[in-house]
């Protein structure tokens, strides 16, 4: 290990820290721009600059070896690895190609009525009774509703999916209690989501009816259409969910910014911008290095885990004014919360049309949006989660 580098004694997978992150994230980025935790026997990065930097550099730093703490280079990952994810170029261009056209803009937009239509539907209900879980009774059925719609997924599964994609993402973390609970649940749905993601289950107009058609074009086998599938299902469903419970609690906690966003629609896509940086979902990555690295100064050997902290980035005083200050018209642009590089998230504007359609159809009908008790948070791996978001509207 290189002599420079603090070593910490952090575990960003234990309670006390997904209980506050925020401080433990200030720890991280005050102790160097690169840190090693012990506990784990990886790297980290916690500034801007640095996580920027591994996120952007898929030649030192792959994916390919897995985005969460197991190294696949020393272990087997527990299902075939993403061809999305999990891989680098010049392997991965040819996933990232079929999935961007699927979930390319003239693909969405004429989604959007229909996310609008129930949005309103949605939004309508709990303004009516005045009092709501931002989770429960909004962003959690919203999402379970259109998210397999969109996809062609046939309907009525979206509950099992929530399960599935909590133990996807849980995985991504160390094998502890909450990853062996995440499986007890999600394995037993492991072939019916197979299923689900087979060309035959998915209707013709659908999202992923369009990553199906690159095997028609002779772009991709069959096999290979039907991962991409279930890694874009997996990964689309919980994040948005916390994204937009993140932007609810931030926005029923600041008046004027709820005031602001009632007059001008425009500022939906701002305020989920904003709050994905504040509260990112997804509060790290893994990358690994493919060769001896050096970093900020530091000298990191080759095959050895770096984790990003992006949500301890999206918060650094050294890229951002006045950090932890929630601020709608802040420009925002430049966040990790959707990654950065090759592996961006391929779906992040199908999140934002969905986040844009919800909190419109609430801002359209609720003059006042406030807090009614405390957010109460989910323990979880890799997420920020809620699970419960007590609202009151007028």
């Amino acid at each position: 290990m290189s002599h420079s580098v603090p070593t910490l004694d952090i575990d960003p997978f234990g309670e006390e820290f997904q209980r506050d992150p925020d401080s433990f994230h200030e720890r991280l980025r005050e102790a160097g721009p690169v840190v090693f935790l012990e506990r784990y026997d990886v790297w980290a990065v916690a500034r801007y600059a640095e996580v920027h930097e591994v996120l952007r550099d898929h030649e030192r730093f792959c994916s390919a070896a897995g985005v969460g703490l197991a190294n696949f280079w020393h272990e087997k990952p527990w299902r075939p690895p993403s061809l999305l994810v999990e891989a680098d170029p010049p392997e991965h261009i040819r996933p990232r190609r079929i999935t961007s056209r699927a979930l390319s803009p003239r693909a969405i937009e004429p989604l959007r009525p229909e996310l609008e239509r129930h949005a309103d539907e949605l939004a309508t209900g709990v303004v009516a009774q005045g009092r709501f879980d931002g989770v429960t009774d909004f962003a959690q059925p919203y999402l379970v509703q259109v998210f397999p719609d969109a996809f062609g997924l046939a309907p009525g599964g979206g509950e099992n999916l929530l399960v599935y994609g909590d133990m996807a993402f849980n995985l991504f973390g160390p094998r502890n209690e909450l990853a062996q609970e995440a499986m007890a649940a999600g394995m037993p749905l492991h072939e019916w989501f197979g299923r689900q993601c087979e060309r035959g289950s998915l209707s013709a107009g659908g999202l992923g009816a369009g990553v199906y058609a690159a095997v028609d074009r002779g772009e991709a086998t069959e096999e290979e259409a039907g991962l991409l599938v279930r890694a874009l299902i997996s990964a689309g469903l919980d994040s948005t969910i916390d994204g937009i419970a993140w932007t609810l609690h931030l926005l029923a906690g600041s008046p004027e910014a709820w005031a602001a966003l009632r007059d001008d629609p425009q500022l939906a896509r701002p305020a989920f911008e904003e709050a994905l940086r504040i509260s990112s979902p997804v509060g790290h990555y893994f990358r690994t290095t493919t060769r001896e690295v050096r970093l900020a100064g530091a000298v990191i050997p080759a095959r050895q885990k770096v984790m990003c902290f992006v949500g301890a980035a999206n918060r650094d005083p050294r890229e951002w004014d006045d950090p932890d200050r929630f601020d709608i018209r802040r420009k925002s642009a430049g966040h990790l919360a959707f990654g950065s590089g090759v592996h961006a998230c391929v779906g992040a504007a199908f999140a934002r049309i969905e986040a844009e359609s919800l909190l419109n159809a609430l801002a359209l009908r609720a003059r006042t949006l406030e807090p009614a008790g405390p957010p109460i948070s989910r323990r979880h791996n890799v997420l920020r989660s809620l699970c419960h978001l007590p609202l009151r509207v007028s």
